[in-house]
């Protein structure tokens, strides 16, 4: 099925002009700057914090190409995931005439932003071993829908969505498919951003915040055919990664070993925890996960919940919600961190 971009676009985002700072209207060399209205003596922090930061982060960009394998072009940066998440309802959802498909147990932000947004949202629940449920997409999608996240890994179940099922939703969907893979760097599968040459419509989102230890600086990306990006960054405010935070990741980024040695010891921390939670007696099921965390269903999920927190150990509850009755979200900590866990849970008594 063809997919039109321009079509997809609200009327609103296509004709707007784009805010244009000082940073946008001057690329080259200079010694004297006297054309943003900054403090020219400096900052009491950092001669370099009085003035604005590179609003498209040219120089993160360029190291991140060289990481992920994608042009720079194909790159958006935001204030973490969320704000891309945002943004493509603004720039592709008309309020109160579209909608968008979110398949819970989901992450919760696509609903808060559809709610903010006055955007209908479509609930389609996964299946009861968390894949899609095609039939069910499929009856849901009209012509006023817009947008498909979907969350892979997912959270909070943990586990990957088939991509045989992801891939058939691509080649069929007029709208955008948002493929979340903030989990991505824990997985045994392979991220789709190869595939961004082959699905004009796709949108892969993926963070700092994770793999990368980096969730206080708040930098999350979004991959996509070059003019998605345009959009995205015309509609997106000039200055929302901060000159701190872009230097941050720079020197972060240098350290791919580290962080891939952190990742290999995360992925044996998650398969020795999973054992050790499976002999404890009020353990009912440890569900499949390519994440750093455990979805957990316990007997009395909320008293151990409430006995790990008088402990000083918080977890996640999330027996409320759907799909996930009696479960416990565990984040994967280090080894010392997963040993003081397992050794309250022994010690607990319903």
């Amino acid at each position: 099925m063809e997919f039109n971009l321009d079509k997809l676009v609200r009327d609103n985002i296509r004709k707007m002009t784009a805010y244009s700072s000082a940073r946008h209207e001057f690329s080259g060399a200079a010694t004297v700057f006297l054309d943003a209205n900054e403090n020219s003596f400096g900052s009491p922090l950092n001669k370099n914090y009085n003035r604005y930061p590179d609003p498209l982060q040219l120089k993160v960009k360029e190291k991140l190409s060289s990481i992920k394998g994608l042009p720079p072009q194909n790159i958006f940066l935001g204030n973490g995931s969320d704000e891309a998440i945002d943004l493509l309802f603004r720039i592709f959802c008309e309020p109160g005439k579209d909608n968008v498909l979110i398949f819970p147990p989901t992450y919760g932000m696509y609903e808060v932003c559809a709610e903010m947004n006055n955007v209908q949202l479509k609930k389609i629940p996964l299946t009861t071993d968390y894949q899609l449920d095609l039939d069910s997409i499929e009856n849901a999608i009209d012509p006023f829908t817009k947008i498909i996240f979907i969350c892979s890994p997912n959270n909070p179940t943990g586990n990957s969505i088939d991509r045989a099922d992801i891939e058939l939703i691509l080649n069929n969907f007029t709208g955008l498919v948002v493929i979340d893979e903030a989990y991505i760097n824990y997985s045994k599968q392979r991220t789709f951003t190869p595939e961004l040459t082959e699905y004009p419509n796709l949108v892969i989102l993926q963070t700092l915040s994770k793999a990368w230890g980096l969730a206080g600086l708040r930098l999350g990306m979004a991959f996509a055919i070059e003019p998605v990006i345009n959009y995205l960054n015309k509609v997106k405010y000039p200055y929302s990664i901060n000159t701190a935070t872009q230097q941050l990741v720079l020197e972060a980024l240098e350290n791919v070993g580290t962080v891939n040695d952190w990742i290999q010891t995360t992925v044996k921390e998650r398969a020795s925890l999973k054992e050790e939670l499976l002999k404890l007696p009020f353990t009912e099921a440890v569900y499949p996960s390519d994440t750093n965390f455990l979805l957990v269903k316990m007997k009395e999920a909320r008293n151990i919940y409430e006995s790990l927190s008088g402990k000083g150990i918080i977890v996640r509850d999330r027996s409320k919600v759907i799909l996930c009755d009696d479960c416990l979200r565990i984040t994967i900590g280090t080894p010392e961190e997963n040993q003081q866990l397992l050794t309250a849970l022994k010690e607990y008594t319903a």
